[in-house]
């Protein structure tokens, strides 16, 4: 008899394209952008994306395109947490210090402010239209194209 092995890396074939934001916009302002140059309809959800316990957390943005069966998501690369500093004991006076972390979605790329993942069952999204369309908007520094695939941490971006 013989044995048969399924790999299960196999199954998972979700087709999205992922674009990288380089802003100093806040996560609505950036949102409302968004919405009014491609005629989109991202709304905030309900709960943020978060990973590790609670350590940080990342906004994020999601609109359904039923008609042309479409999810667009905007989420944040960058969680900024003020924590407590490590001090050793014994001293003379207390030294209550406040020490600002960062961390990243995509640890690959911790320039980036943002990442817009259009998940697509047909694939009709031309992706050059919508970057030409993000160089528009004067509060983008710079919009670029991400191959997913090569990403170590790309489990961060199911949701």
């Amino acid at each position: 008899m013989a044995l048969h092995k399924l790999q299960v890396d196999d199954f998972y074939d979700d087709s999205y394209k992922l674009i990288a934001l380089h802003c100093n916009l806040e996560d609505y302002r950036l949102a409302y952008l968004l919405n009014k140059t491609l005629g989109l309809q991202l709304s905030r959800k309900t709960e943020d994306l978060d990973f590790k316990y609670l350590e940080s957390s990342y906004s994020l943005f999601e609109w359904k395109n039923h008609s042309e069966y479409v999810t667009w998501n905007l989420v944040s690369n960058i969680c900024k947490r003020e924590e407590n500093s490590l001090a050793s004991t014994g001293t003379l006076f207390q030294n209550n210090q406040k020490v600002i972390r960062t961390f990243n979605l995509i640890s690959e790329y911790k320039t980036v402010n943002f990442f817009i993942k259009i998940s697509e069952e047909i694939q009709n999204i031309n992706e050059k239209v919508i970057l030409n369309t993000l160089q528009s908007i004067p509060q983008i520094i710079t919009s670029y194209s991400v191959n997913p695939l090569k990403l170590k941490s790309k489990n961060h971006l199911i949701f």
